[in-house]
């Protein structure tokens, strides 16, 4: 087994987390600050420099080879800019300049958050051994990442499978992104909930996020449920358009509002049947991450280590989806 280490970083609207990150997936040193989303661009950088102060100040930092960023996007990985839909004040930010510069000239790696999230699922989470996979992170925002052929499909800029930003309501309400009726404007958990509370559900004692509306549901108010069950076809209508489109065999979702578990997932895998209906695309599985909260680092961890060609870092199960014959591999439980 090698000493080497690789940094990971996951910019998202809510945290920034850092992380140094073995071979195994295993994660040894980890900093976390608030994301200032609302701030200017030089303040959220400066969360992100904090971040990274922690890491650097470990013993450990010295078998650090290589950095992998996963960031909220939209991101340009062809010249290292990131401008996240949640975070305004970075637009067209040069994320990979500034790291590099803060970790002394180590090779620094950016992509999607939701391809962050995709690699690690595919490397150690629900979609291992398959070859053709979306994974879905659905919380503040809704993004993604694709697995195809058996290896994370990045795209020329790093965004492939960006499925957060799919109109998918064609007279629905705008869109951060400058859209209109996108998936992310109908599931994220923040827009869960505002449409939970504009349909009249009344918040109690644990507040008012996509949780609160799910525990509602979950205890049978028809209003909570109604605002999960919209969001279920929403992302239901762009995971069955992404499938007819590439042929992935399985969509996995993580993210805080799966947390919702089965009052997400009946109504999605319903919805689904629905949509999903040419002949391949009717064994399409939905499961749950299994990944949590780490997903995000250790994606990045195994982007980076790809890119800089850093031994182990995923190369078995990356191995193993190519060595399957067929272009689709076995099928997964849980339609």
């Amino acid at each position: 087994m090698s000493d080497e280490l690789v940094a990971a970083l996951d910019i998202g609207g809510t945290k920034i987390a850092g992380a140094l990150v073995r071979e195994t997936g295993a994660l040894t040193v980890r900093a976390r600050r608030a994301t200032p989303a609302r701030a200017s661009g030089p303040t959220v950088m400066a969360a992100v420099r904090a971040v990274l102060d922690e890491l650097t100040a470990s013993p450990q930092w010295s078998r650090v080879v290589a950095v992998g960023i996963g960031s909220a996007g939209p991101v340009d990985a062809s010249v290292g800019t990131v401008s996240p839909v949640n975070i305004p004040g970075w637009r067209d930010y040069p994320l990979v300049s500034q790291v590099r510069h803060a970790v002394g000239g180590l090779p620094v790696t950016l992509v999607g958050d939701g391809v962050a999230m995709a690699a690690a699922e595919h490397w150690q989470g629900a979609a291992r051994g398959c070859a053709n996979a979306l994974c879905m992170v659905v919380s503040t925002g809704v993004g993604g990442g694709l697995i195809l052929d058996g290896r994370p499909h990045l795209g020329p800029t790093g965004n492939a499978g960006h499925i957060g930003h799919i109109s998918v309501d064609l007279d629905g309400d705008p869109c951060p992104c400058g859209s209109q009726g996108c998936v992310e404007r109908i599931a994220s958990g923040p827009n869960i909930a505002s449409r939970a509370v504009a349909d009249g559900w009344r918040a109690g004692p644990e507040g008012a996020g996509a949780a609160a509306v799910a525990a509602a549901a979950r205890a049978g108010d028809p209003v909570a449920r109604a605002s999960y069950e919209r969001a279920a076809q929403a992302l239901a209508a762009g995971i069955a358009a992404t499938a007819t489109l590439v042929e992935i065999e399985l969509a996995v979702i993580g993210g805080g509002v799966a947390g919702a578990g089965e009052v997400l997932f009946d109504p999605l895998r319903r919805a689904l049947r629905d949509y999903a209906r040419l002949s391949f695309v009717r064994e399409l599985s939905v499961v749950p991450a299994q990944m949590g909260t780490d997903a995000g680092l250790v994606g990045a961890a195994a982007a980076a280590a790809r890119a800089s060609d850093v031994a182990g870092f995923g190369a078995a199960a990356q191995a193993r989806s190519e060595r399957r014959v067929g272009p689709r591999g076995p099928r997964r439980l849980g339609a």
